[in-house]
């Protein structure tokens, strides 16, 4: 583990660059969407970095982002989505950091998406450092409102709710595109939720989405209404 954290270390002070810049060219000029799965940007602090303060690790992680950027160099920001979570285990999570920690961070990331997790027990009060640190107008947010660690399947409500607490926070619910905590399926053969179990999380989660989507554009459409100007009457 020692060795581990030495590396890490290193790469970050030196922003080492291990990616490949052209493969990742490649996948947006094929017309597909590049997603950068980096778990490590929060999941690191607990195997690694118990020992560091807030303010250290939150600069460990400004310089994961350098590094980051230089790989994504060329590709249009629109076409790159960062996923970053704090390790697809169930455990504890006790010693996570916390999201506004690392959120400024994040928001120096060369890409035009960023997902996040808000459904697991750990993570569902995290809409206060939304709130805190206000989605750039550069992002998109892809809130996880589904945990893909339990065998639980949510109701649609308690979906729409949770996509509804995260676009209060963001302020546009245009903005927001409903997703999971992270992979049902990290690692081959190691999964926490059953295959049925799977489909049965993602059909809430299209069920919860559309409630929410009608309930936030519903409110969208009034308070357009509302802000509408009156419309002068003629003396004629």
């Amino acid at each position: 583990m020692r060795k581990a954290r030495q590396a890490v270390l290193e790469l970050a002070g030196r922003e080492v660059v291990i990616t490949n810049p052209d493969n990742n060219l490649a996948v947006t000029k094929a017309g597909f969407v590049l997603q950068i799965d980096a778990p490590d940007l929060a999941m690191e602090r607990v195997p690694l970095f118990q020992d560091m303060s807030d303010m250290e690790y939150a600069k460990l992680v400004d310089q994961h982002v350098a590094a980051l950027n230089k790989a994504l160099e060329g590709i249009p920001a629109d076409r790159v989505r960062l996923h970053v979570c704090w390790g697809n285990w169930e455990g504890p999570h006790v010693h996570d950091v916390a999201m506004e920690v690392i959120l400024p961070a994040l928001y120096q990331a060369n890409v035009g998406a960023l997902g996040l997790e808000f459904a697991n027990p750990r993570r569902q009060h995290e809409s206060a450092a939304l709130r805190k640190y206000k989605l750039p107008d550069k992002l998109i947010l892809i809130p996880g409102v589904i945990d893909p660690k339990s065998n639980v399947v949510e109701h649609p409500e308690v979906v729409a709710q949770r996509i509804e607490t995260v676009v209060a926070a963001v302020g546009d619910c245009e903005r927001v595109i409903a997703g999971v905590d992270c992979g049902f399926g990290t690692f081959v053969g190691w999964e926490w939720v059953t295959e049925d179990v799977v489909w049965a999380k993602l059909a809430t989660l299209r069920a919860g989405a559309d409630i929410a989507s009608k309930r936030l554009w519903s409110m969208k459409v009034a308070g357009a209404h509302l802000r509408a100007p009156a419309t002068a009457k003629s003396n004629g």
